[in-house]
């Protein structure tokens, strides 16, 4: 997937991150939001059993949403670590957060059930993960 042309509107800042470097950690607080601009990186979620690979993100994939629009604490849900070099944007909150208030209800509630759904998923994941 290409970066979308609108997403470089709402791209703050660019960072670099080396192979097997964090970041995103699970737990810790944080409310930016990034897409993926060159490299691969996998999002993780600690289990009993150890760490779970839920998936992997390349160039024009978003992540970081799920603490940014739902959680409000900022609390991430899932670990992001670079696999292989990784240039990641951070999306500019302030303006995304603006833009999100100008949209109906009706679509909000649609992006919160869709964004709510995809965090039960990963916990399910997890919980079956560990269960088989």
């Amino acid at each position: 997937m290409d970066v979308k042309q609108f997403l470089y509107s709402y791209i703050a800042k660019e960072e670099y991150y080396e192979d097997q470097e964090h970041i995103i950690d699970e737990g810790r607080r944080g409310d930016w939001l990034y897409v993926v601009l060159e490299g691969q990186v996998k999002v993780k979620k600690m289990t009993p059993k150890g760490v779970l690979t839920l998936d992997t993100l390349q160039k024009g994939e978003i992540f970081g949403e799920v603490s940014l629009w739902l959680a409000g604490k900022g609390v991430r849900t899932a670990s992001v670590v670079a696999e292989g070099p990784a240039k990641v944007g951070i999306l500019d909150t302030d303006q995304l957060l603006k833009d999100y208030e100008s949209i109906s209800p009706r679509l909000k509630s649609l992006m919160k059930s869709l964004i709510m759904r995809f965090a039960d998923t990963t916990k399910k994941a997890a919980i079956l993960s560990v269960e088989t």
